[in-house]
């Protein structure tokens, strides 16, 4: 009964840290799902496939994953644009290894809407920039996905987002913040591009951000009482933690 009673209080504990990590922003008349975590504090992750070879599609499959490691879900997104049988559009780091090399070419869609771009974690920092600015440098990430267009380029807009435009969509996306946090956003509404990127800008500190995906966008975060469970997915961005007593 003791222990049941002690992993009781740090369970409630590890909610009481995520619902603090967690919070609706308001930004220009809308609302958002903001969830802040520290990469140097945090287990965040990139995911993509199950033990079983297979891609997850969906956070329940991940969350039976963890549990057979002794660990939990704490925070999922989907993370990055997908083919139809749910690979990654571009790169994809997961555990070190790359899993698809990084996309260059030109196509149609959002994802192409250039310059697009590349969130990572890497020795328990977050970077995030665009996607020619990632290769000219030397990374060896430990997780990274790429996906586009990028919302906002060193404190700058992307040029192709109009403060009138009538494209409203779900949209949800991830940026860093001057301190190295990352911040992942969802809309509560539709909203224009313009208006999410200004978001990350002007209301999260985020000199860089990037753009997950728009209808599927989907979201696990217990601490604001969010279970998606509508669209498959590829990418995942999770934060994940140990059960509380586990070795």
């Amino acid at each position: 009964m003791l222990r049941l009673f002690c992993l009781g209080i740090a369970m409630a504990t590890a909610v009481d840290a995520a619902e603090a990590a967690c919070e609706t922003v308001s930004h220009l008349g809308q609302s958002y799902a903001v969830c802040r975590f520290d990469p140097a504090k945090d287990n965040i992750r990139v995911v993509h496939q199950g033990r079983d070879g297979e891609a997850y599609g969906a956070f329940q499959p991940l969350v039976e994953d963890l549990r057979r490691e002794q660990e939990y879900l704490v925070f999922a997104m989907n993370g990055g644009m997908y083919e139809a049988d749910l690979s990654s559009v571009g790169l994809l780091v997961t555990d070190g290894v790359e899993r698809k090399a990084v996309a260059r070419r030109n196509g149609w869609g959002n994802f192409y809407l250039k310059p697009n771009g590349i969130f990572f974690i890497e020795d328990n920092t977050a970077g995030l920039m665009e996607t020619e600015a990632y290769l000219a440098g030397s990374h060896k990430p430990d997780f990274a996905t790429q996906s586009g267009p990028m919302l906002v380029i060193d404190g700058a807009l992307h040029a192709a987002f109009l403060p009138q435009s009538d494209s409203l969509q779900i949209r949800n996306g991830v940026g860093v913040d001057r301190q190295g946090n990352v911040l992942l956003a969802i809309s509560l509404e539709k909203v224009r591009f313009h208006d999410f990127a200004t978001l990350f800008r002007d209301t999260l500190g985020c000199p860089n951000a990037l753009f997950l995906d728009g209808s599927i966008s989907s979201l696990y975060a217990p601490a604001l009482n969010r279970y998606d469970n509508a669209h498959p997915m590829g990418p995942i961005i999770a934060v994940v933690r140990k059960v509380p007593g586990a070795p």
